[in-house]
């Protein structure tokens, strides 16, 4: 791979590649590592979906969750999606991160199966339950009142997330360990493309 090889902006570029990774047959290509921190810099790690590309890395979770603390006193993150095939590639996401539009929040939230909206609304993500029946009991209490086939309101607090990149790493394995590294950042308002050593 060279420079001359990778889209001009980088959001393209992961696009392209998670496109490459799905028709490879990657068994679960948009599963990404999402690292925040809280205030004074306590870092956190988890994994989550993406689900989409435009403008940045967005996903969907509860603000009232430790990782939407994080995000409101801290608003940024990082994001590492790693894929085997067709060869080893790895993309590093770093930026600001703001809320989606709430009817960005409304579509996706529409788009979910019927269970996990009706998991999502039962109780605040994070928040301390006591026994497995709690759980089941608010669930139960959500589905009696949401059958299937109705709608299941949006929360509030569950919303869109989308970390926009400042800094785009891409990685891809080389057999002689000479791997290929490209680094996108911004100067004076356009992207620019570097090669970076392994």
């Amino acid at each position: 791979m060279d420079v001359a090889d990778l889209e001009p902006e980088p959001m393209h570029q992961v696009s392209t590649w998670l496109d490459a990774a799905r028709a490879a047959g990657e068994p679960m290509p948009e599963a990404m590592a999402v690292a925040t921190a809280t205030a004074d810099g306590v870092p956190s790690v988890r994994m989550l979906i993406l689900r989409g590309t435009e403008g940045g890395i967005t996903f969907f979770t509860d603000a009232d969750s430790d990782k939407g603390a994080d995000l409101s006193s801290n608003p940024r993150a990082a994001v590492v999606l790693h894929w085997l095939l067709p060869v080893h590639r790895q993309v590093r996401v770093t930026g600001a991160v703001e809320r989606t539009g709430e009817a960005e929040a409304d579509d996706y939230w529409r788009a979910r199966p019927h269970h996990v909206r009706l998991s999502a609304a039962a109780l605040r993500q994070d928040s301390v339950v006591p026994d497995r029946a709690a759980l089941q009991a608010a669930f139960g209490e959500l589905r009696a009142r949401y059958p299937e086939g109705t709608h299941v309101p949006r929360p509030q607090r569950w919303c869109g997330f989308r970390v926009v990149a400042e800094r785009v790493e891409l990685w891809e394995e080389a057999p002689d360990a000479l791997h290929d590294r490209f680094l996108y950042h911004q100067d004076g308002g356009g992207w620019v493309r570097e090669r970076l050593a392994p």
